[in-house]
């Protein structure tokens, strides 16, 4: 009946640490690998730098954009920049311009095979 006893004491301390072990490793690996764990935060590390990347290339693009635009409002227009943008939108060529005109399957023809 001791003997008994004792295995039975035995058992429930190996079941108690057993499941505490279990426990422990469960919420050990949700941790590292859940969806709020070390494994996401560094995604979200990621993501968040290379979203900041992106935020200071479109803030600098921003600022070439606004620079274009003041050039171009009507109390302060340059006029190299209205004549960019004429010339552009109809076509047109001064007289005295140099026009460099190439055929681009010409191009593409005259490039020797080796």
């Amino acid at each position: 009946m001791v003997t008994r006893k004792r295995l039975r004491t035995i058992l429930n301390a190996l079941a108690l640490y057993a499941s505490a072990a279990l426990l422990i490793g469960y919420f050990g690996v949700n941790a590292y690998s859940g969806n709020h764990g070390l494994k996401a935060k560094e995604v979200i590390d990621r993501q968040s730098a290379a979203l900041s990347a992106e935020l200071e290339r479109l803030k600098v693009e921003h600022a070439q954009w606004e620079r274009r635009i003041a050039l171009l409002k009507s109390d302060a227009i340059d006029p190299d920049m209205l004549d960019e943008r004429a010339r552009a939108l109809l076509d047109y060529v001064d007289p005295d311009d140099l026009t460099l005109m190439y055929d681009t399957q010409s191009h593409h023809a005259a490039v020797p095979n080796p």
